[in-house]
């Protein structure tokens, strides 16, 4: 049974480890819920902007923070007494991040996973890579159709905040939440996970899409089949239906196949304007789901699951089509019922 506002534990302290865009929008938001809240990060100017209120220059330009938030460069100081902690790391350095936190944290901290994705070399979800690492922490994830700007800026936002544990799941949300930010709690997480780490694989497709300019009915098409493949994944993995169908599932979906402002997308909207992988690469700016598709369709592979969008992505990636291919492979496959 979910606890109540009343009878949840009370968190007053978050740590939010992560300096870039989504850690400072969330360290934002942790602050205007109330929280004592501090933000690390590697980069010492940014530490300093941040502690001056003057925000995140380099990741978020022009948003002034309009709450207070200490930052350090510190990891031991920014876990010291902390309530629960925020993981706002790439995907694939998690378990660094997950080995440098467990000696500082307290038996039992609260984790939550922010980044979304697949461990590339072990095909591990974030919480089973963070139980590897750091084995006496609890593990919670943070999921949903949000961008980075809009929840710094105090946009209207809603998410799903899961654990397996549902009383830590409501503790969390009740501590996260304000008039612009609403994390429904939820003891899915392995749903959460799913859903995170499939649309990003899904939105480097829709980008190229849009890159090739073959207009809204075809985007439509291909989310629509996309969610398909996530589903299907993931109802085989044990996720729940409502999951999939909720805000970390379709809703971060939805919102990750339409708009350049999701790296996933913009990055295959590059492809399909005829940049390569390698040029992107050169760039610095590789997205989330250019580490998890070729994973991810393994994945699907050894659970008997057909994910062809998923496929046409990595192919894409590992080079053996290029983005017109890919495309047409997926037109000319042979024709079946809906399912």
């Amino acid at each position: 049974m979910s606890r109540t506002a009343d009878s949840a534990p009370e968190i007053r302290r978050i740590a939010v480890i992560g300096g870039g865009a989504w850690g400072s929008a969330l360290a934002l938001t942790a602050a205007r819920a109330g929280r004592d809240t501090v933000l690390w990060a590697r980069d010492a100017e940014t530490v300093a902007a941040v502690a001056s209120g003057r925000g995140n220059p380099v990741y978020l330009p022009d948003i002034p923070f309009d709450a207070r938030v200490a930052a350090t460069t510190d990891l031991a100081e920014a876990l010291e007494d902390a309530d629960a902690a925020l993981l706002v790391t790439p995907a694939q350095t998690t378990r660094a991040m997950g080995a440098a936190i467990a000696p500082l944290a307290r038996p039992g901290l609260p984790v939550v996973l922010c980044a979304k994705g697949i461990e590339r070399e072990t095909g591990l979800l974030p919480a089973e890579v963070l139980a590897e690492a750091a084995p006496a922490c609890r593990a919670a994830i943070l999921s949903g159709p949000s961008f980075a700007a809009d929840v710094a800026r105090g946009l209207p936002t809603a998410v799903t905040l899961a654990a397996e544990d549902g009383e830590l799941a409501d503790a969390l949300a009740l501590a996260l939440a304000s008039p612009q930010f609403r994390p429904y709690a939820s003891t899915d997480p392995l749903g959460a996970q799913i859903g995170g780490a499939l649309k990003n694989v899904l939105a480097i497709a829709c980008g190229a899409v849009a890159g090739k300019g073959w207009g809204a009915s075809a985007l439509a098409a291909l989310t629509a089949r996309g969610f398909a493949e996530l589903s299907r994944l993931g109802l085989t993995l044990g996720a729940r239906p409502e999951t999939l169908t909720g805000l970390s599932g379709l809703g971060d979906l939805v919102l990750t196949c339409s708009s350049p402002q999701s790296r996933n997308f913009a990055f295959g909207m590059a492809l399909g304007e005829g940049r390569t992988v390698a040029e992107l690469a050169a760039t610095g700016k590789l997205a989330e789901g250019v580490y998890s598709a070729a994973v991810a369709v393994d994945l699907a592979a050894r659970h008997g699951v057909e994910m062809p969008i998923a496929a046409a992505v990595a192919d894409v990636l590992d080079g053996r089509l290029d983005v017109d291919e890919a495309l047409q492979r997926l037109m000319t496959r042979p024709l079946r019922r809906e399912t």
